[in-house]
């Protein structure tokens, strides 16, 4: 005879791919068995909700070794009946008849708590499932840093890496040539990971999304390095950067009818002003979902399991509909409605911004 005090909670990864997700679910599934409790996860994200039911039974056996790895053991998708996002900053309803039989999956396999691993986008259905009866708990992810109402997310740490990784390799094949490099990062509607990277990197030239660059600017910047003796130049530029009085730079010719748009291309378009202006030879390159996957960092590991934990917690002491947060060192929890909609950028007059120009590195806005 089952123990009525056992229960059953479900997890889930929705959204896209990052590092320490596999860490989130083994710090779950453990931090559940500690206490007696079962832990089922549910495959490609919320469709695993949905008819055909697509689950498994994780355990600490079966989970074990999966912290280093990148990915997610459960699969994830950001399409399907559950988008949330539909556009630029919109948010979609769930169907009613969707949130329905979502439930009734979770009513039937006995759930306790639904632990939900996503970003804005997938919190924001996690809240719409909340209001529909089913007790959630999330997690926030994102490589972007961008999540309102938590210091830092996982991923976020694993990508820099990446991007200073990539900068040291071509800061050697830059200065052998005379080069001026340009390396897009992902950043849509914040500069976090351009920022912390091309920090970290020692790049001369950082362009983000909060600050608008003007290519007069940046070009007398390029031209005044030369004439100082630097033979070459490193620019970062997040996608969603844009020169003053222009919009992003899209890779569709037409804006798509579903989800956001998708950025790319600025690297390229940028290296190519940019050597027209300067007469300097120029290369882009962009790190793309190099930065989404791999191993995560030790760093990402670490704070991954303890938001785990930290959602098993909140479902102990049934703060339904919360979120986990990582505050002053802290990892505790925040409703999930005061977490999404309100994306957290990068303040354009902020400690980070101002060390960097202290560094002399150039936004493109002086």
């Amino acid at each position: 005879m089952k123990n009525p005090d056992t229960k059953r909670i479900g997890v889930l990864t929705s959204g896209g791919d990052c590092p320490g997700l596999n860490a989130v679910i083994r710090g779950v599934v453990r931090a559940a068995a500690e206490r007696g409790w079962e832990s089922i996860g549910f495959s490609d994200g919320y469709e695993g909700l949905l008819a055909p039911v697509r689950y498994r039974k994780l355990d600490p056996n079966g989970i074990d070794g999966i912290m280093p790895l990148g990915g997610t053991i459960l699969g994830t998708t950001n399409r399907g009946r559950f988008a949330a996002k539909v556009g630029e900053g919109k948010k979609a309803s769930i169907p009613k008849a969707i949130l329905a039989e979502a439930r009734e999956t979770f009513e039937g396999l006995g759930l306790h708590a639904l632990v939900c691993i996503g970003g804005d986008g997938s919190l924001s259905t996690a809240l719409q499932l909340q209001k529909a009866g089913m007790p959630v708990v999330g997690v926030p992810k994102t490589i972007d840093n961008d999540l309102n109402a938590t210091a830092t997310t996982f991923g976020f740490d694993s990508a820099v890496e990446v991007v200073v990784d990539a900068l040291d390799r071509l800061h050697t094949t830059a200065k052998s040539h005379k080069r001026l490099m340009v390396v897009e990062v992902m950043g849509r509607h914040a500069g976090w990971i351009a920022l912390h990277g091309g920090l970290g990197g020692g790049a001369d030239v950082v362009l983000i999304p909060e600050i608008p660059y003007h290519m007069d600017k940046l070009v007398q910047f390029v031209k005044n390095r030369t004439h100082d003796g630097f033979g070459s130049t490193m620019v970062v530029v997040a996608e969603g950067a844009k020169e003053s009085g222009k919009s992003v730079s899209t890779k569709q010719a037409k804006l798509r009818t579903k989800g956001e748009v998708r950025l790319g291309g600025l690297g390229e378009r940028l290296a190519e002003e940019l050597e027209a202006a300067t007469g300097q030879e120029a290369r882009s390159v962009s790190l793309g979902h190099l930065q989404r996957g791999g191993t995560p960092s030790a760093l990402d590991r670490i704070l991954a399991t303890r938001f785990g934990v930290g959602a098993v917690r909140l479902i102990e002491q049934r703060k339904f509909g919360h979120m986990v947060s990582y505050q002053n060192y802290h990892v505790g929890g925040v409703p999930i409605a005061k977490a999404v909609g309100t994306l957290k950028t990068v303040d354009p007059a902020g400690e980070t911004v101002s060390a960097a120009r202290s560094v002399g590195i150039s936004f493109g806005d002086r």
